[in-house]
Parts: C-alpha cells; structure tokens; sequence
C-alpha cells in the first residue's frame, strides 16, 4: 500500500515524530482530570499549537490529540457520543498544520487503550472492542490523516482489535506497547512477544515498536529486544524525557535535550527508524533530537554498557525475555502524557 509514511521512510534514513501530548497540553492549561480532546473543539488555536510546536522543532510526523478518543474513554467524560466530531476535528486540525508545513509531514491518528480489560480476564468482548477502534478509525481517516497508530497498549487482545478495526477502515496503521514491567507489558508480553504478533496479523503494521515505559535506557533494551528477533519491519521508539519524580506537587522528567539527543542516535544505532518522545518530551528536546539525527553518523549497535553510560541506569535487572514467569496482571490503565 502506498502511503505517505511508506514514501518517508524510502527517502530518510531515521524520522523524527513528536513528542508528548499531556505535559505540553498542562503546560498550556490542561487540567488533571480534564479530557484533552475536548480542546480539540473547546481550544483549537492550543492544538494547532500543539502540533505546530512538533513540526517547527523539526518532527516529519506527528500524533493526533486523539489518545483518549475511543467511546470508552470519552464516556468518562459524559462525551461517549461525540466520537466522530473530537477525533475528526483532531485530525482536520493536524492536516491543516502539516499542510503548511513545506515539506512532507505525516499526521498520524493517535489511539489509546480503551481503559476496559478484554475476555477472557476482563468483559471486554473482541467485537466490542473492534468496533470502538472502528468508529474512532473511521472518524480519524475523515479528518484525513495518513496512517493510524495504536500506542501504549499492553494487551495482545487489544492489540488484536484495533488491528482488525484498522482493516476495516482501510486504513495504513503502526502499532507501539508500553514495556513498563521490568521489561514486559503490564499484560506480560514482552519484546520479542510483540515482534511475533504482527507477523500473525492479516494486516500487519508498516513500523511497530514501544512508547512510554520508564526511561530512555530501558526503552532501548526493549529496541534490541525487537532487532533481535530478526523483523525486518521498521522499529518505533518513543521514550520518556527521562524519568518521572514528583517535584512541588507536579510530575516532572528528569531528561534534558542534551540526553534526549543522545537518546536519539542510540535508538538510530539501536534499530529504530522512527524516533521520537513521549511523557515529558517537550520541543527544546525535540530539537536536540532533531540536531543529533541530522549531524551525527550512524554508529555500531550499542551494548547495553553503553547505554546506561550514555543515558543512566535500567529500572529492572531484566528486559523481560528471561525465563517464563510473567509479571502479575494488573489493570490500571494511563493516559499518554
């Protein structure tokens, strides 16, 4: 399938997405608790901010402020009907923005977990889950964005359903879990998991890869983990700026943009071809990143030594591939921040 991602990744050797949706939305007055899609209707000039900030830094593809745009998530917000209107203005905001861009920049469809747990451990049917990613696909391809792209899911099942809803969108997709469990998803897959089920999908992902977590070490454990495996898929990696420590009654990651550019050309070295932030990644770090990219040569594969010299210690002593105990299942779910 020809598509404006597929024609990006013929022509660089690395592309650099955006960085994160929450901390730069609190910083422009997002509220704990708020829905950030509701700004796409309540606040638009605040997204196209968003989404400007990403492109001017030097991102050639960026994430819709759509993460929490499944029925699900927005019935917490008493918006479970307004599916179609927030993820479609989400997406016709960010076509405008890479529009103007001159020079190709992709917008890609951001969609989160639904926050349910799926049969056989929690209610959530397949079917049912396959039409909420349905109608959120659906809504996102008329705001006319590129490709969609699942993130920071943990669960195969889930994982399964948005693949399938994506189908049925017709739709280009990629695909990130959140490898947060010293090593694993909060469901137990882990790296060399992941790169074994989009090879089983019918319609697999153009890149697939990992977001969130906790640090930019670990994230880059979990990369090797997927290049270990032989896929010859295109590898996503957005790490945290850092690691999270509460700071004055706030949130704040500990990474600079100095880090975050040595974080870059590793995940580059490491296998990923699409590079970018996630929790904490602000411009500033975007542009480091950017500079790093550009100006650095491509270097051997690093070792695991080596990354924690460059970017500090892993959170675990495992990636989690040792062995066949997973981590307990548990259920709490997060938005992308």
């Amino acid at each position: 399938m020809t598509n404006a991602l597929s024609k990006l990744l013929d022509t660089k050797d690395a592309i650099l997405t955006d960085g994160a949706t929450g901390t730069n939305l609190f910083n422009m007055g997002l509220q704990s608790g708020d829905a950030p899609e509701l700004w796409n209707v309540d606040a638009p000039d605040k997204i196209r901010a968003l989404y400007k900030g990403s492109v001017d830094a030097g991102s050639d593809l960026f994430l819709t402020n759509t993460f929490g745009g499944t029925a699900a998530r927005l019935k917490l917000h008493d918006a479970q009907n307004r599916v179609g209107e927030l993820n479609r203005i989400g997406a016709e905001l960010g076509r405008e923005i890479a529009d103007k861009a001159g020079r190709p920049v992709v917008v890609a469809g951001s969609v989160g977990p639904t926050g349910e747990i799926m049969e056989p451990v929690g209610s959530l049917s397949h079917s049912e889950a396959v039409e909420m990613f349905h109608e959120q696909a659906e809504a996102l391809k008329a705001g006319g964005v590129d490709v969609l792209w699942v993130e920071t899911i943990s669960a195969p099942e889930e994982f399964r359903a948005a693949a399938e809803a994506f189908a049925l969108a017709d739709m280009p997709w990629c695909g990130t879990m959140s490898f947060d469990t010293a090593g694993r998803t909060m469901m137990g897959v882990t790296s060399a998991d992941l790169a074994l089920l989009v090879e089983t999908l019918p319609n697999p992902p153009i890149a697939f890869g990992a977001n969130c977590g906790t640090g930019a070490s670990d994230i880059l454990r979990t990369v090797l983990g997927f290049a270990a495996q032989g896929t010859e898929r295109p590898l996503i990696s957005k790490g945290n700026a850092g690691i999270p420590k509460y700071v004055d009654g706030h949130i704040h990651y500990d990474g600079t943009p100095e880090l975050m550019g040595r974080y870059a050309t590793m995940a580059r070295d490491s296998g990923a071809t699409i590079i970018g932030g996630c929790c904490g990644t602000m411009p500033d770090h975007l542009r480091k990143m950017r500079e790093a990219l550009d100006t650095t040569s491509r270097g051997e594969r690093p070792t695991l030594d080596q990354i924690t010299e460059a970017l500090g210690p892993f959170s675990s002593a495992s990636d989690g591939t040792e062995g066949d105990a997973g981590p307990e299942r548990r259920t709490r779910r997060r938005r992308r921040a």
